[in-house]
């Protein structure tokens, strides 16, 4: 077994170790003589019954501790050959600890998530040539060791030849070609940060300098890359990750992005810059390519990693430059199991690291923008987009007057645009938050809502697949033909429009347009959605419908008119962001128009034009906005100036449940400027029983 190179063993040394399970602290084991580690370095020892993996947390000498608790601690059974967690990601497991309330084993666990990274191997067998030729050589063989210059699979070497197992084996017997095990995981292509140069507009070129700088500093530099949509943002970040590299032959980027979807775009795009494919981690990855990335991670040969929030978590050996693409979105959020926000422990871990983090957006979460305003991060403004585009002109259709048709959803003004850009052969979008055909079905004769078993929430009508779903648990069922609460044949009518319900309309309206759907139930995987956003780029699709997923990071170079269906959907409900997030949505939706050499236009149906994030939209002043919300949260004491937090206590038992909550809100401190509210049931009361 392989053991970290160049250390020493010190006698008489105790480990504090902290293991990947959730317990609040390390534990002190004795370090057996002649054993060799290091603070970080990974180990297996025994508790409980079993041996479990952890880390040396901290390495203490033994004759601080009295003879008789010397001789009670458990020694460390073996050390695992991986290389040893830094301090940096070290100090942000502490702080993260401390900061989100939990154990420090739970971060931990995150980190060492890929456990067969820890382990050696595996192996694969390669043949290749030796220098002893063989004594009888056929031309058969001449072929095999031809073939074989270069390590070669037997398989391989087998095909390309046509020789058979016997030749090849009579070779290896007569010590002609030699078996070699090298490691199955070969490190990842080198990316040249020569390879294929942008050319940057002043603007931009001055952005890529302002972060380039701020990565020399080897110091702690939170940088807001604020940027209208179009402006050229990635170009910019991916410039200043070509001169890091180019500066640091070591040096280790992290591209973070909000949703999955977006990072086969990104990816392309990466690879095209740098000539060679970045690593990827999200949840899509399979176990052997989480393996091989984690330790190439760890090796410090994986210069350029893309990945979603758990990319935070992975130990790498000289991390210079973090980019959080997309900053405010909202998937940067992780609501289960571990609740944690990915952009601001972005921010907290290139503040261990001594590294610079950019947060860019074209609608900087207020949060961000707080910061930036005053003075903690450095703003750089992309005030205009690349080349000739211009920003769309944003228009509001109120509904209350112009009403569309019985069992329609696009009002006259929107289908008068959509005609009048078909025309022109250019391309339209609409864009509405909500999957499926209709978000209720119910039953006309005696009310029923079709629901869940043990959930609150409705069923969601998909008539591509014919089908009725729950969104939250996945439960499915197929249309009944009749109400199961009355048993009315027929009676079962769809409520409300999904986005198939308005491709749908948009056919009827327009028979000889090429209609799409663009959302995670009729996209289906990686692949599905590159071929989607490429028939759009090449004007195969003339009118696409789309959930949220259409709104980022695309460029459809022929898309002049965007339509927003339904505004007042992220209007809806008690969220003291909801302001804030429909702007932003909206904006970067609105953004997708107009983004090459033709003039975009957006159109926003909504029942409530008065609202101050649509509004605001109209005049383009974010800002503004922005303003205007930042003081209506500091006149409330909302964050980000003072603190929520929600207690969520469940059961099965209503009226248990109803005394358990009542008393917990009695028990709260009664201390200056703490508030309890509630308690109230949230908007599903019931899910999964």
């Amino acid at each position: 077994m392989g053991l970290p190179h160049g250390l020493t063993a010190m006698p008489m040394q105790i480990a504090s170790i902290l293991f990947t399970v959730p317990l609040p602290e390390p534990f002190d084991y004795a370090v057996p003589e002649g054993m060799m580690m290091e603070e970080g370095s990974i180990v297996r020892a025994p508790l409980g019954a079993t041996l479990r993996t952890g880390v040396v947390w901290a390495l203490k000498a033994g004759d601080a501790y009295p003879r008789e608790r010397l001789d009670k601690l458990k020694p460390i059974a073996e050390v695992r050959p991986a290389p040893p967690l830094r301090a940096p990601l070290r100090g942000l497991i502490d702080w993260a600890a401390r900061y989100l309330v939990t154990a420090q084993g739970n971060l931990l666990a995150m980190v060492l998530r890929s456990r067969e990274a820890l382990e050696e191997g595996p192996f694969e067998s390669l043949l290749q040539a030796s220098a002893t030729p063989p004594a009888k050589l056929t031309a058969q063989r001449a072929a095999v060791l031809e073939a074989a210059h270069q390590p070669i699979r037997r398989a391989d070497l087998s095909a390309t030849t046509g020789a058979s197992a016997a030749v090849i084996s009579g070779l290896i017997k007569v010590g002609a070609l030699d078996v070699m095990q090298v490691p199955v995981d070969q490190p990842f292509a080198t990316p040249d940060p020569h390879h294929a140069p942008a050319g940057l507009s002043p603007d931009q070129a001055a952005a890529a300098d302002m972060i380039t700088d701020a990565v020399a500093t080897h110091s702690f530099a939170p940088v807001l890359l604020d940027g209208v949509t179009g402006s050229g943002k990635t170009e910019v970040y991916l410039e200043a990750v070509a001169r890091t590299l180019a500066a640091e032959p070591d040096a280790q980027v992290l591209i973070m992005l909000p949703e999955i979807a977006l990072s086969q775009a990104v990816l392309s795009r990466i690879e095209a810059r740098f000539g060679a494919r970045p690593v990827e981690w999200h949840s899509d990855v399979q176990s052997a390519a989480r393996r091989r990335a984690w330790r190439e991670i760890a090796a410090g040969r994986a210069r350029i990693v893309i990945g979603a929030r758990s990319a935070l978590f992975l130990p790498y050996a000289n991390l210079r430059l973090i980019v959080v693409d997309e900053e405010h979105d909202g998937s940067y959020k992780q609501d289960e199991g571990l609740h944690y926000h990915a952009r601001d422990l972005a921010v907290v871990r290139a503040k261990f690291e001594q590294a610079c983090v950019v947060l860019a957006s074209a609608t900087p979460s207020l949060e961000t923008a707080i910061n930036a305003g005053q003075g903690r991060y450095q703003r750089i403004v992309l005030p205009a987009r690349y080349g000739v585009a211009t920003l769309p002109e944003v228009e509001l259709i109120d509904m209350k007057v112009h009403r569309p048709e019985p069992d329609h959803w696009i009002s006259p003004p929107l289908r008068a645009a959509m005609a009048d850009t078909l025309a022109r052969g250019e391309q339209s979008l609409l864009f509405l938050n909500r999957r499926g055909f209709a978000p209720v079905v119910l039953c006309r004769a005696c009310g029923h809502k079709m629901k869940a078993p043990d959930t609150d929430s409705w069923l969601v009508e998909h008539r591509y697949a014919r089908r009725l779903v729950c969104h939250l648990t996945g439960y499915s069922i197929p249309k009944p033909d009749r109400c199961p609460q009355c048993g009315t044949i027929g009676g079962l009518t769809s409520v409300g429009p999904g986005v198939e319900r308005i491709a749908v309309e948009a056919a009827e309206t327009f028979p000889q347009a090429r209609v799409a759907v663009l959302s995670s139930d009729t996209v289906q995987g990686p692949a599905a959605l590159r071929a989607m956003i490429e028939a759009m780029e090449k004007g195969e699709i003339d009118i696409l419908i789309g959930t949220q997923i259409v709104a980022k990071g695309h460029n459809f170079p022929g898309l002049t008119l965007v339509g927003v269906v339904d505004a007042d959907l992220g209007l809806q409900g008690g969220d003291p962001r909801a302001g804030e997030r429909t702007f932003q949505l909206l904006s970067q939706v609105a953004g997708r128009a107009g983004r090459a050499d033709r003039p975009g236009r957006a159109m926003i149906q909504t029942h409530y034009p008065e609202a101050e994030a649509l509004q605001a939209l109209v005049r383009g002043d974010r800002d503004g906005f922005i303003h205007a919300e930042q003081q209506g949260r500091m006149a409330m004491g909302l964050p980000p100036y003072g603190r929520m937090a929600s207690l969520v206590i469940q059961g099965q038992d209503p009226a248990k449940l109803d005394e358990v909550v009542r008393a917990a809100g009695q028990a709260a401190p009664h201390v200056a400027g703490v508030n309890v509210w509630g308690p109230a049931a949230p908007p599903l009361s019931v899910l999964r029983g």
